[in-house]
Parts: C-alpha cells; structure tokens; sequence
C-alpha cells in the first residue's frame, strides 16, 4: 500500500505541474458555473413574473440539477472532453521517455504501478466532484428546502462516472506511445461503451449481455436519487475490467508469451465481468435505496402494498405488438430492455415478473387504419412485408392474421399494442394512452393488478330503453370516453371498474352492482321502469341521475322520492367566448372530499363547464343529508324562465319575464343509512358535463375541472375503492430564497473570482516549479 501511496503522490506532483491539469479545472468550474446560474436566473425570472410563470416553481432540486438540460446532466455530457486529456500521459508518458523500463527493473510490481496511478486520477475526480459541490452548497442556501439526499446520490454517480471514465483513460494510455493517440483513443473507447447497448438488440441473450456494457444513461438513476446494486456493481466492474486490462497490458510486455496466451486472458477478465453484471443485474440479486426526500422513485405504499399481493406464482406480460399500428416500435426486440426497464420500480417488489413478446401484423381499427390506405391495391402481407422492410425487421418474427387470431381477438383492443397480464388462471389487459403520458402510470397499473387479485371489481350500470345517453358512442353527447374508451387513460375501464347497461323494461336491475346511471332519458319512464328504480332506491342502491334543461316532466317524478327536483327554465351566463346557455358553477368544499384532483381544482378555482343546465331543488325532510356539489355564479348567471334562443341576439336578464338571478346547485349529494349501508346518490341538472366532448374541453382560454369532477363522481359512489390514487405529496423545494441582486453578486463571485483564485494557485505553484 506504502508503494501504491507514493506512486500516486508522484503521479499527482506530475498532473499538477502541468498547465492543462489547471486549464481543465478551470473550464470545467467556469462550465459548473454557467450552467448552474443560468437555471437559477431562470427559476429567479419564473417567480419574480409570477402568474403562469409561478406554476414552474416546484421541485428546484430536481429541475436547477437533475433535469435533462439540468446541471449534472449538461456537466456530465462534456465530462468526455476532459478526462482523456488528463489520462492521456498516464503510462505513454512513461513509454515514451524510457522510465518504464526502469520501473520494469525496480522492485515495484506491475499491478502497484496500475492502482498508484489510478489512484491519483481518482484523487483529482474527486477534486473535480468538489468544484461541483461547491454548487450543491450554493443550491443549499439559494433553493428552499433542497433535497439533500437527491444531491448526493446525483454526486455519487458523478463520481463513479468520472473514475470509470478515468480507467478507461489508463487503459488507452498503456496503448501507445503518443499522448495524443492515447487521448483519441479514449473517446473512442467511450463513444463505443455508449452506442453498445444499441448493439445485437434482436438477439436474446446477446441484447442483454450489450445491454448491461452500454454506459449512455447508467447514471440516470443515481441522478434521479435511486441507488441500485445494479448501477453501482456496473461502474465498479467496468473499472476493475479496465484497470485489469491495464494491467495485463504491462504485464504482457515484460513477457515473450505467445499472442493467443495474452489475448486469452483478456477474454477470461471480460467474460467474468459480463457473467457477474448479468447476474448482479437480475431483479432477485439488486439491492435499492431511495435517497430522495419524498421517496419520489419508489412505488407509494398504497401500491407496494398491492405489488405484494401477488404473494405466491409469477405474474406474467404479455405485449402483443401489431407491426401496422403507429406504436409498433414499443415490442421490437431492441426496445425490449427499455420497456422492462419501465417495470423497474415493481420489480423492486416483485421481482418474479415475466416478459414475454408477441409480435404480429393485422388490421388496425384505431386511427393507424387511415395510414394503411397509403398503399392502396396491396395486401395486409405486402404491407407488413414493406413496412417490415423499410425498418430493416425480419418479417417472419411476425405472426400472420390467421395466427394471432387463433391465440387471441384483439379487435375490442383495435389491434393497437396492448399488454396482457396473467396471475394464476386470470388476465387482464393494461393499456397505452392517446397522451402526452402515454404509457399506464401507477393508477391504471394498480387498477389491472388488482383485476387480477379481487375476485369482483365495481361495476356501473347504465340504464337503457328511453334513449339515455350512450357508452358505446363516440358523439359529442354520449359517454364512451368516460366508460370504455380503451385509449383515454381515464375512462372507467381503465380505472379499475366494470361498465355495462341495463334495460330495466326487459329485466331487473341488478344487486350486485356498485351504482346506477339514468343520463337523460328522452322519452318518459314507464311505470314498470319507475317501479324497478324506486325498488332500487328503498334498497340502498347508489345512483347517478343527470337531467337536462326541457327534461323536467322526464326525471321529476323519479326525483321526488328523493326530495329533490330540476327547476324551470335554464341557466343563463352569456360570456365573451362561450355560447350564454354555457353554465360554469363553482366546485364546493365537499366536492373538494371526493378526490385529491378535485381537492386541487377547487383550491385553484378551476369551474366545471356545463352547455345548459338547469338548477335544483331539494326538500331537507326527504330522509337524505343533502350536499351541493356545483354551485352557480349569481354575479354572471341567473335562472332564464322563458326559452334561451342561443343566436338570437344579446341575451339580457329580465325579472319582467321570471328571470332569477341568484346562485342555485347544479349537483348535489344525497346520503343516507340504510339496510346498515351508506347510500349514495348524485343528481346533476347537466347531462353534458360528462360527455365526450365535455371531458377534456378547453373554451377559449379556459381549463376546467369537468374530467377531474366526473372521475371523482364514481370514486365516491365506490366509496373510494376506485380509481386508485397514488400521488406523491409535493415537495417544499419552491422557492428561490436569492435576490435579483444577490444573484449578481454570486455570478461575479462564482464565474470571475473563484476561476480567478484558481488560476492565480495554478501559476504560483507552476512558477514555483518552474524556478526550481
């Protein structure tokens, strides 16, 4: 060890008695510099304009350091400039000046000489991990709350790079005599580790051998806080790959062995760091721990909880992938290790996770149909054989039409790629979304595991028989998105529920089920029908009724029995960009309760937009605790008793005709005890308001709260049961406690008065060398 010490302190001496060395700190604290005061004035600007530019001040740490345009990230992307012309003189130095030979000679041992000067490369990377801490300190008292943990996960992954970096560097240097062959040789040698993981992605076995060198992206993860055995043992082999290398490389040149010999034990050291990143890697045999404040890369506990459930069996993905929809290159083998890498996080957990792939072509029967009638006269085999072709894909790794439909009909699925799930003897499908998202998060996940946990999921029935609204339809006016639109991450389907209709003229209404929807019966409720529903009600079925204005006769005598009734006429709120029969009522506090969305959408004074609606009415002896949900705005709308004519002209209040200007509920919740049960039941005087073109509408400037509403309205008809909501509480890291000012005085300090120190140390002790 005594020998290793002094050959690294040698090896220092010589590093900073060279003018690079000092000229690379200093780039590299003037690139830390503009990168890390670049962020923090413009996080400064977001909150110093406020209003829109406000909502970006949350989680500072993760966006000033570990974003993608984040400070590690743009540090580290040029951190290749630098270590090579460090590492370049290592041992070429020596080569190349005869002082090998000497040491060849001496007593000191070849794998001495190879730890002593990687030694004092890690002593100047760990110099260079102190010019980035001195940003992280700066982030400490700059950034309010800053997640400490974050930062020194983000600094030990830095750190590993650059020692990883470093031998590689060594490595290259035992190659040649030339310093500046040595430093080409490098970023070579770099460039290969990262574009190997694209390597040999259509074979199994090899994709996840070159998967496990690639070095693109094997800090991301300690960026983000999470340390994984994988990540760790990974640098830590690579190193000790090159390191070994370095050492036989040396070894090799004081012996006269044959070629074959020499090249044999590079071999065995690379073959036995593969086996042991291959099996460090597998879910079984990696360790994790999130450093993070709020645990932000770890499954919510709600969801770990339901992640473990799978106690006994492996549970089983299937991805079925059809070549001819637009999402095809999420199954291709060399997207595979990418898309387990998404299930990283329940692996932790459940580590007996399968993966299987089936790929395939077909027809498509979402909007992936219309790109198919671009080669027009050609059959669904030429079209995959082209398409096949245009992506350099072995077509015969496609199943045929008649083949995959034999295993399987994925029609009601449009062909598009879809995973299925199995536990035991049940499946369940888990779908990607027409989103910005795109792949199921850890609501829709949860919601299939638990399909294949619970013997019975909540199932909303919808009545039919009197021209109710649809769930079937993609209209404006009907309710496919809200209930079974496979592509809307947020429909019922997908959210943990089961959707199907009742006529209640041809059979009972079911006990079994979790609620009831009546959505704006055209026609008149017969007595058979009124029967059945007043059944269901003394029974302490939950129910959602929507009316529309015009349908008071149609749904009156049902509410009765509620204690509750649609008024006259229609809510009137002519506005600059929107029709005057558009309500827009205020979300109340207990709608607030129902879910943490909507919670939000009321603290931030989001409305609910309503194309007519009427008000309601509710009689407080009905037996019921009665509860409004939506309320009006009297100072923009009042009750118009006559008809509204949306393009007749100005729409005026006039009390002369009955008008009413004064706030009414537009929802209301109705509870009460029975049979020792909480029965619930919603009435809305607006069947719009959960339609499909209602759910994701924006009016003119306007956001509103229709998708979180409607999605709260069955969470609490399920008592909550559904959708499962696994949101992370947010961090208090949002706020810049700097000044414009003080942020003046920091950027002079830290860009011109610290390089200026450094550089006036470098030439002291250059000049100092230089005399001696």
């Amino acid at each position: 060890m005594k020998t290793i010490i002094k050959i690294a302190k040698t090896e220092l001496r010589t590093l900073f008695y060279s003018p690079i060395v000092w000229f690379l700190m200093i780039a590299f604290l003037v690139q830390c510099a503009l990168t890390y005061m670049g962020l923090l004035e413009r996080y400064l600007n977001y909150q110093e304009a406020g209003g829109i530019s406000a909502t970006f001040i949350a989680n500072l740490t993760q966006r000033i350091f570990l974003s993608q345009d984040g400070f590690f990230n743009s540090v580290m992307d040029k951190l290749y400039l630098y270590i090579p012309l460090l590492t370049m003189g290592l041992v070429s130095r020596e080569t190349s000046s005869g002082t090998m030979r000497l040491l060849y000679s001496s007593p000191v041992k070849v794998w001495q000489i190879v730890l002593g000067k990687y030694a004092a490369t890690m002593v100047y990377s760990l110099m260079m991990v102190g010019i980035a801490a001195i940003f992280m300190v700066a982030g400490v008292f700059n950034i309010q709350s800053v997640d400490v943990g974050m930062l020194l996960s983000a600094t030990l992954g830095f750190y590993l790079l650059l020692c990883t970096y470093a031998a590689i560097g060594l490595f290259m240097s035992c190659l040649s005599t030339y310093q500046v062959v040595a430093a080409i040789s490098t970023f070579v040698a770099i460039a290969a580790l990262s574009y190997v993981g694209s390597l040999w992605q259509n074979i199994d076995f090899v994709r996840d051998l070159t998967y496990f060198l690639s070095l693109s992206g094997r800090a991301h993860k300690l960026l983000g806080g999470l340390i994984s055995t994988g990540d760790v043992l990974y640098f830590v082999l690579v190193t000790a790959m090159f390191l070994a290398f370095s050492y036989l490389k040396l070894k090799g040149g004081m012996e006269s062995k044959p070629m074959i010999v020499k090249g044999a034990r590079y071999v065995v050291v690379f073959m036995l760091v593969l086996l042991l990143g291959y099996f460090s890697s597998r879910p079984r045999f990696t360790g994790y721990y999130d450093a993070t404040a709020l645990k932000s890369n770890t499954l919510t506990p709600k969801l770990q909880n339901i992640t473990k459930a799978f106690d006994d069996g492996p549970l089983e993905i299937i991805a079925y992938n059809n070549l001819l929809n637009r999402n095809y290159y999420m199954g291709l083998p060399q997207a595979r290790n990418g898309f387990i890498g998404r299930w990283g996080t329940y692996l932790r957990f459940k580590p007996d996770i399968n993966f299987q792939f089936v790929n395939y072509y077909d027809s498509t029967y979402d909007d992936s149909q219309d790109d198919l009638k671009y080669y027009k006269g050609k059959s669904l085999k030429e079209i995959a054989e082209q398409k096949a072709k245009a992506q350099k894909l072995d077509i015969n790794i496609f199943r045929t039409p008649a083949e995959i439909r034999k295993m399987i009909d994925l029609k009601p699925e449009l062909s598009r790629f879809v995973m299925q799930l199995r536990y035991k003897n049940k499946t369940t499908f888990l779908r990607v979304f027409k989103d910005m998202e795109f792949f199921p998060g850890e609501s829709e996940i949860a919601a299939a595991f638990k399909r294949l946990q619970q013997s019975r999921m909540p199932k909303i029935a919808f009545l039919t028989g009197e021209l109710e609204r649809s769930i079937h339809n993609s209209g404006d006016r009907e309710y496919k998105k809200l209930n079974n639109e496979p592509t809307f991450r947020h429909a019922l389907i997908n959210q943990g529920f089961d959707v199907d209709t009742v006529n209640a003229q041809a059979a009972d209404i079911p006990t079994d089920i979790t609620a009831l929807v009546v959505a704006d019966p055209k026609a008149s409720l017969s007595e058979t029908v009124l029967t059945k529903l007043r059944k269901y009600i003394d029974n302490g079925g939950n129910l959602l009724i929507a009316g529309e204005p015009g349908k008071q006769a149609v749904l009156n005598p049902l509410l009765q029995s509620l204690g509750v009734q649609l008024m006259d006429g229609i809510i009137a709120q002519p506005g600059k960009d929107m029709a005057p029969d558009m309500a827009l009522p205020y979300l109340t506090s207990t709608a607030a309760t129902f879910t943490q969305q909507v919670g939000k959408a009321y603290k931030d004074s989001l409305r609910v937009s309503m194309p007519g609606a009427t008000g309601l009415t509710w009689d407080n002896n009905s037996g019921f605790t009665v509860k409004p949900l939506l309320i009006s705005d009297a100072t923009q709308s009042w009750i118009k008793k006559d008809k509204l004519v949306t393009d007749s002209g100005q729409i005026v209040f006039s009390a002369a005709n009955g008008d009413d200007k004064r706030s009414v509920p537009l929802a209301l919740s109705l509870s009460r005890k029975v049979h020792g049960k909480e029965q619930r039941i919603i009435v809305t005087g607006d069947a719009d308001c959960i339609s499909n073109s209602e759910l994701t509408a924006v009016h003119g400037d306007k956001q509103f709260a229709n998708f979180y509403f409607s999605t709260s309205l069955f969470s609490w008809l399920s008592y909550g049961e559904f959708p499962i909501y696994t949101i992370l509480p947010e961090g208090n890291d949002k706020k810049i406690n700097i000044t414009a000012s003080g942020l003046e005085v920091q950027k002079i300090f830290l860009l011109w008065v610290l390089p200026g120190l450094l550089l006036a140390l470098g030439a002291a002790i250059l000049i100092r060398r230089k005399r001696r």
